[in-house]
């Protein structure tokens, strides 16, 4: 049975629905079963936060943006900064999505709490060195500190991701 400190599951923190949540869970068991590290929420340099952020064991960064409705999918006019900060940029959805609606020329992912597949691959626009590092080096920082939180939380009080 987990303990607090090797609990690893996504928990909600208000603003996601439990829809997104379940989401949420499978993209991350397809990405890691993909053989990327994954982080959830991660503020990027713009201040967006990337709803998962995964990192390839190549080095490659893909982004999932999560809708859970086509509601969802309306209110949100900020998905293309997301490509700024990625190397495939993915839409995930639930079963029952309608995914005509979704915008052309992104990747689409299926996924309950359970599991995920692609449906559609994310075409490929590569970053460059630079933007690739900077997103690099914040990927590791925010795990390294995510971690020490996990295995003690006094001692990573005030930190911030």
């Amino acid at each position: 049975m987990p303990t607090a400190a090797t609990d690893l599951r996504v928990r909600p923190d208000g603003r996601q629905s439990p829809t997104a949540l379940a989401v949420c869970t499978g993209v991350r068991r397809l990405l890691a079963g993909l053989g990327c590290a994954t982080l959830c929420e991660l503020t990027l340099a713009s201040g967006r936060r990337a709803d998962v952020i995964g990192l390839t064991r190549d080095g490659c960064l893909w982004i999932v943006e999560i809708k859970s409705s086509l509601a969802d999918l309306r209110a949100d006019g900020k998905w293309p900064d997301y490509r700024d900060f990625c190397d495939r940029f993915f839409f995930a959805v639930p079963n029952g999505f309608p995914l005509n609606r979704l915008p052309a020329g992104t990747g689409v992912i299926l996924a309950d709490a359970y599991g995920a597949a692609i449906l559609q691959e994310a075409p490929e626009h590569r970053l460059a060195g630079a933007r690739r590092k900077a997103v690099t080096l914040r990927f590791a920082h925010v795990a390294a500190n995510r971690h020490h939180a996990l295995v003690d939380p006094a001692g990573s009080a005030g930190w911030m991701d």
